[in-house]
């Protein structure tokens, strides 16, 4: 058994200004700067969580600018699978997530949980 939810959007920027990058999608978007989901990292900038607790940020990318989602788990291996069964790729490790890609093409990122709601509101899978 494990649980999954939606964990955030990432807003991903071709830019070598990650800075104006993120000042423009906070005003954007009405969020203020945080510490995202790679403090110290760069390439990232975070916003304060709303009070949903989705992770939205800004990532510095060498590939066309998109924005993808990350499902939040507490099984990587176990979500994984899933997906895969779903119809889904895996395309690389990173660090301590999996970026994946749907039957449709979106790239998206399974990433450890991190939401205070985790154990309360994620999705259980047998």
């Amino acid at each position: 058994m494990h649980r999954s939810q939606l964990g955030g959007f990432i807003i991903d920027c071709r830019t070598d200004d990650i800075e104006a990058a993120s000042a423009f999608w906070g005003a954007a978007l009405g969020m203020q700067p945080g510490p995202g989901s790679e403090p110290g990292q760069p390439g990232y900038a975070g916003y304060a969580r709303p009070h949903n607790g989705l992770n939205i940020e800004v990532q510095a990318v060498a590939h066309e600018s998109r924005v993808h989602l990350d499902i939040e788990t507490d099984d990587i291996e176990a979500e994984v699978a899933r997906l895969e069964r779903l119809g889904a790729k895996r395309i690389k490790a990173v660090r301590d997530w999996v970026v994946m890609e749907a039957p449709t093409g979106q790239r998206f990122c399974i990433v450890p949980a991190f939401r205070e709601n985790f154990l309360k509101e994620a999705n259980v899978w047998e």
